[in-house]
């Protein structure tokens, strides 16, 4: 198996580079089995009795745990994401919408990751959850050291990230424990649908999971997807003539497809393997390379091609198996929204050359852009 530093590279070039090499799969420097091909990689995430989540030392709730415990949790988190629970949502992600295009639009040049697209992902996760919009400027803040901490690849960096995030969240936990406000936050925190409250810990592993993560995620999305809608204006123009939501969301993840921000996810090998002809011995660390994957020309016809129907089935930008993303009807309906709104009110247009995040993180690390009112 080939040795392959993917460090400080585009995650789409690596990826198209070794497939293009015929490498399926390869070892990175750091002790990792590096799984790009899109066969392997589902044969990795449809697998976990073979391809355990278990891989972290920190509590990961729902998707860094395995079997009938993260049925239950995964139970319990998907009561709160069902499109009929968000469906009351809509409106104040909306008024937030509209309130982030006001805020930016007409300006000559706009950031369209750490401005536009942090200021909407924080104050849509603000309107779910019910935190004070006071928290705004230290949770925007907090986006750009998460983006930090992840291309430094310091775990002691990362870490003190986290701990600031925790941080936070118990300042918004502490008080509905005694008191409930009827809201997502102080609901989860008086969950009883395991035959029991959450622990503290628990509690604050899942809100993590809900906002630490999205928040990043959320910008990333957006940069990406202006960029291919600037990029494409025939696009922009469908989007804007009422179209279904299953169209306007498989045209987004198409977007996301062709760029995903989203780039890996571990996993942990329960026993010897064969992995793309390749033995692994049980306790070998995996890493599998959402990108590659969903470009990778065995599978994907034309993967460079904007084809939202032919390219639907093959798409892995939420993943797949029984850890698929279970919140990607909530990131959907935030993305939805907000380009639903942009492109009824402005031309998206790019302002200058972008810069790209490299491994592990992927989209653009900023992405200077122009909303042109209509």
């Amino acid at each position: 198996m080939k040795t392959v530093d993917p460090t400080g590279i585009d995650a789409r070039e690596f990826g198209d580079h070794a497939l293009a090499e015929g490498e399926t799969v390869v070892h990175s420097p750091q002790g990792e089995v590096l799984v790009l091909g899109h066969r392997a990689t589902r044969d990795v995430v449809e697998n976990p009795e073979q391809f355990s989540s278990a891989v972290s030392s920190h509590l990961q709730i729902p998707n860094g745990l395995d079997g009938e415990e993260h049925s239950r949790f995964r139970a319990l988190i998907e009561r709160y994401l069902t499109d009929e629970a968000l469906a009351e949502f809509q409106p104040a992600f909306a008024a937030v919408a509209r309130e982030t295009v006001d805020q930016f639009e007409e300006q000559d040049s706009i950031d369209a990751v750490g401005e536009l697209g942090a200021y909407y992902a924080v104050h849509a996760m603000l309107a779910w959850l019910n935190w004070p919009t006071t928290l705004a400027p230290r949770l925007i803040a907090w986006v750009i050291s998460n983006g930090t901490a992840n291309r430094s690849g310091d775990p002691q960096q990362a870490a003190g990230v986290a701990a600031e995030f925790d941080d936070i969240i118990r300042e918004v936990v502490e008080p509905r424990l005694e008191n409930p406000t009827g809201d997502v936050t102080s609901n989860l925190v008086h969950d009883q649908s395991l035959g029991r409250r959450l622990t503290f810990d628990e509690i604050v592993s899942i809100l993590r999971n809900w906002t630490g993560g999205d928040l990043s995620s959320m910008a990333y999305c957006i940069g990406v997807i202006l960029h291919g809608l600037a990029q494409q204006p025939a696009i922009q123009d469908r989007l804007r003539q009422g179209i279904s939501a299953r169209e306007f969301d498989a045209i987004l993840d198409e977007f996301l497809r062709l760029d995903s921000p989203f780039v890996t996810n571990r996993r942990i090998t329960t026993c010897p393997v064969t992995l793309a002809g390749n033995q692994l011995e049980t306790g070998q660390r995996v890493r599998v390379v959402w990108t590659a994957a969903n470009r990778d020309s065995a599978i994907v016809d034309k993967p460079e091609s904007f084809d939202p129907e032919a390219h639907a089935e093959h798409n892995l930008v939420w993943g797949s198996g029984p850890h698929v993303c279970p919140g990607r009807g909530l990131s959907m309906l935030e993305l939805r929204t907000i380009i639903g709104e942009i492109l009824a009110r402005a031309e998206v247009s790019l302002a200058g050359e972008g810069t790209r995040e490299v491994y592990p993180t992927g989209g653009w690390r900023s992405l200077p852009v122009t909303l042109q009112k209509r």
